[in-house]
């Protein structure tokens, strides 16, 4: 993995070639050298490879992340190109996008997922609400500053449980409930279970690695 795709563990996995495009009032289609696509479909498709990169990710299990990484700069690249062409749609469309750009590697990638999740949650996309907190929040630490909502966790090296970073005190529990995120004291908890996991996958691995006899 990349020195600037520091491995972040968030509280829950949620995630080519220019393109003129033309955009109907429904449908959500667009026309390339004759062929109609959908928009929302492709969207959908890049948000679910997001996603099956990051299924069943558990710490201290060794993970390949270069070739997720460069396999998230192709779909970051894509879903950058639509949101230029201005393709994007409905509450969905917004959020599939901010998915795949929250695996970006930049602080302003992050700003821009956030911007996205607010289009997403004033079209009545709820699933954006954790989202547009947990891009914030890398925003934030991304520039060197302590997260708001405690929906990151990271690890910089893989020996190393994954620990809750620094969150500013200010902020309340109801601001966390009405994003849908859990509670400080929650985050806390989940720090510690995570650590727990992660040792009892160390001694797995361990044991696993034992010469016989």
């Amino acid at each position: 993995m990349t020195a600037s795709r520091v491995i972040s563990v968030a509280l829950a996995f949620l995630g080519m070639c220019g393109m003129g495009a033309a955009v109907g009032q429904e449908g959500n289609s667009a026309t390339s050298s004759g062929l109609d696509y959908s928009v929302a479909a492709e969207l959908k498709k890049l948000f679910d490879e997001d996603q099956a990169d990051r299924s069943g990710l558990v710490p201290g299990k060794s993970v390949d992340w270069e070739a997720i990484s460069m396999r998230d700069e192709t779909r970051e690249l894509r879903v950058k190109e639509l949101i230029q062409a201005g393709v994007l749609s409905s509450g969905a469309d917004y959020f599939h996008a901010a998915m795949v750009l929250q695996h970006a590697p930049a602080p302003d990638d992050y700003l821009l997922t956030h911007d996205l999740c607010v289009i997403a949650i004033s079209k009545g996309e709820e699933r954006a609400k954790w989202l547009a907190a947990a891009s914030l929040d890398r925003f934030l630490i991304g520039i060197g500053r302590p997260q708001r909502f405690g929906t990151q966790f990271q690890s910089r090296r893989t020996f190393v449980p994954p620990k809750l970073a620094p969150v500013d005190p200010t902020v309340p529990d109801q601001l966390r409930r009405e994003l849908n995120v859990p509670t400080l004291e929650e985050a806390k908890k989940r720090e510690a279970a995570m650590a727990k996991e992660f040792e009892e996958m160390r001694r797995v691995i361990k044991r696993s690695n034992a010469p016989e006899g």
